[in-house]
C-alpha cells in the first residue's frame, strides 16, 4: 500500500476556503476516480509545520492505481473548472505530489 499526498499552500486568510474546496472536490470529483471517503483525508499545518500548508492524502494500492486515477481525472470537466475556481486562493507554485510507501 502507498499514500499519495498532494501539498498546497493557501494564501493568508484563505485556508478555510481552500479546505472547503478540497472537501467539495473529494465529494464530487474524487469519488469519480475511485477515491472514496475511507481512502482520503485532509491535513493542515499546526505545530512545527507551515500553517498555510494543506495536504490531501489518499491511500492507493500502488503507482498503477495512481496513474489510472490521474488518467481518469484528466477527462473530468468539473475538475478543470474546480482548478480555475480554487486558483485565486492558493500560493502559485506551491503544489506538489509526494508518494509514500506504507511499511
Amino acid at each position: 500500500m502507498m499514500v499519495a499526498r498532494w501539498h498546497i499552500h493557501a494564501k493568508f486568510g484563505h485556508k478555510p476556503v481552500v479546505i472547503s474546496y478540497l472537501k467539495h472536490w473529494f465529494e464530487e470529483i474524487g469519488v469519480q476516480i475511485g477515491w472514496s471517503h475511507d481512502k482520503v483525508r485532509i491535513l493542515t499545518g499546526s505545530v512545527g509545520a507551515k500553517e498555510s500548508e494543506i495536504i490531501s492524502e489518499v491511500e492507493i494500492s500502488g503507482l498503477a492505481e495512481l496513474d489510472e486515477s490521474w488518467n481518469k481525472l484528466g477527462e473530468i470537466e468539473a475538475h478543470k473548472a474546480w482548478s480555475v475556481e480554487m486558483e485565486p486562493h492558493v500560493v502559485s507554485g506551491t503544489q506538489y505530489w509526494e508518494i509514500m510507501r506504507v511499511i
